[in-house]
């Protein structure tokens, strides 16, 4: 029998052992390039468990998750399926959510993590 493959929902968010640790005593800060790195770890762990990138800065990434409803082609199945379709499309509008997620790298190389609507 074959095993399916499952996607974790909640991946962890925290660099790999021998990335900067914040709290360390005697170690600097990150560098930018560091910091890059560890948003890169992030953000590929994020996409591997189904999030897609929409957006990215130097030190900051918009992450989604889900669809949005196209409106337009539901209300022509509707029409044309003399209101049938519309049972369909109210339930699509009901349970369809887009999730955002604004994942930034602070000075210390912390993730800072911040829902967005």
């Amino acid at each position: 029998m074959k095993r399916r493959r499952t996607v974790r929902e909640s991946a962890s968010i925290e660099p790999p052992p021998g990335y900067y640790v914040a709290g360390d005593a005697g170690r600097e800060p990150p560098d930018a390039a560091q910091r890059a790195l560890i948003l890169d770890w992030v953000v590929s762990r994020r996409i591997a468990s189904g999030w897609r990138v929409e957006s990215r800065s130097g030190s900051q990434v918009v992450l989604v998750r889900g669809q949005p409803v196209n409106h337009v082609l539901h209300a022509f199945l509707t029409v044309f399926s003399c209101l049938v379709w519309g049972a369909v499309w109210a339930g699509l509008a009901l349970v369809n959510r887009v999730e955002r997620e604004v994942l930034t790298v602070d000075a210390q190389g912390r993730i800072v993590t911040v829902s967005a609507p």
